[in-house]
């Protein structure tokens, strides 16, 4: 022996191993990770800011510069020892390829996962200033996807269900009848039944929903009656106030507003609750935009039902029948269900195999439930 041995993971960085102040080896390994992370978020954020406009734009460009500035503290930190980061983990390649080429509102969705297990707040070698940037950082991708949420929410919404509902329903239908033991080409003409019918009632169904909804909300937005009338009232003996506290305000805040309305003061304080034109309300408003449009609605929910029902009847259209067609019809549509359980993971911020998993028990279940009942019908029969 030489009398040399290999330093410890905790022993002081190569460079000046005498230095009490020097960082450990394991210190040195986190910084380098920190670095790596730090720079491939800001290069996200920064392309995910090329990709968006206006006010999305500003913040995530915004949001980049901070990282950024994050990357510039560490590589502060590494400098004494001559080293630069490693290389970023898998999922933060991901997210920069999908920043580059897809759309914001999946990769905010992830973002808002990534920034959540973020391990500043635990490790002491990270400035309590950056930690609280982190934790900040949570709360913006969480607004900036919110948006993107609301804008997607209702033609998504009767986009998921319609799916779901297709390749539920067939799949049920289809391992019902199967079970009755008719034939193939009998089990494919009821399975393209179930997805006509099934795809024109979810259409219908839709559009009438949104439509009224939509109705409603149109209809209990204030009209201008108060502007037009005021000039006529009875100043000493009138109902505008009555108005206002029909609408929501306080007796005080409606006598303020109703004195706004009759002259009495010349401020504007609390227009919220008053008539406002169009254009205001395209600007300001999209109280709606959460339902989406009733066309989009009814066509997302027609062409996504189909685009499901037709999964389970795949193997009848290829020539199979009996039991193994029913057994890749299974297969199919639990592939389907976990692709678009994660899709909802994904965008509520949740876990997306917890969501597939869910999307596929609730399918599997409703598909087994109709097989035994199929069997005990053929039996009865029988």
């Amino acid at each position: 022996m030489n009398g040399s041995h290999a330093p410890s993971s905790d022993s002081p960085a190569s460079l000046n191993p005498g230095d009490p102040g020097a960082a450990t080896r394991s210190q040195v390994r986190r910084w380098r990770r920190y670095l790596a992370e730090e720079q491939a978020e800001a290069e996200i954020y920064r392309r995910l800011g090329e990709r968006s406009e206006g006010r999305h734009r500003r913040i995530l460009l915004e949001v980049a510069e901070a990282e950024g500035r994050h990357s510039r503290h560490w590589q502060s930190q590494l400098a004494p020892y001559g080293l630069g980061p490693t290389r970023p983990s898998l999922g933060s390649r991901t997210l920069m390829l999908l920043a580059e080429h897809f759309g914001t509102v999946f990769v905010l969705a992830l973002l808002q996962r990534a920034e959540s297990r973020s391990p500043y707040a635990d490790d002491v070698d990270v400035p309590a200033s950056m930690a609280a940037d982190e934790a900040l950082h949570e709360e913006i991708v969480r607004a900036l996807a919110n948006d993107g949420r609301q804008r997607l929410s209702g033609n998504f919404r009767a986009a998921v269900f319609g799916t779901n509902d297709g390749l539920v329903s067939n799949l049920a239908l289809v391992m019902g009848v199967g079970a009755t033991g008719m034939a193939g080409s009998q089990v494919l003409f009821t399975g393209i039944a179930g997805l006509l019918a099934g795809a024109l009632s979810m259409g219908a169904g839709e559009f009438v929903s949104v439509r009224s909804q939509r109705e409603m909300l149109d209809a209990s937005l204030p009209t201008q009656v108060t502007l037009d009338v005021a000039p006529q009232l009875d100043l000493q003996a009138n109902e505008l106030e009555l108005v206002y506290r029909a609408r929501g305000m306080s007796a005080e805040a409606a006598a303020h507003r109703a004195a706004e309305r009759l002259g009495y003061l010349d401020c504007d304080c609390d227009p919220s609750l008053s008539y406002q034109d169009e254009d205001d309300q395209a600007d300001s408003g999209e109280d709606n935009v959460a339902l989406g449009t009733d066309l989009g609605a009814s066509a997302s929910s027609f062409c996504f039902f189909a685009s499901g029902a037709i999964i389970p009847i795949i193997p009848f259209i290829l020539g199979m029948a009996g039991m193994p067609a029913l057994v890749l019809a299974m297969v199919l549509v639990g592939i389907a269900l976990l692709v678009t359980g994660g899709a909802v993971g994904l965008l509520s911020g949740a876990s997306p195999l917890k969501r597939g998993l869910r999307q596929l028990s609730i399918g599997y279940g409703a598909a087994i439930a109709t097989y035994l009942l199929g069997l005990l019908f053929n039996t009865t029969v029988g």
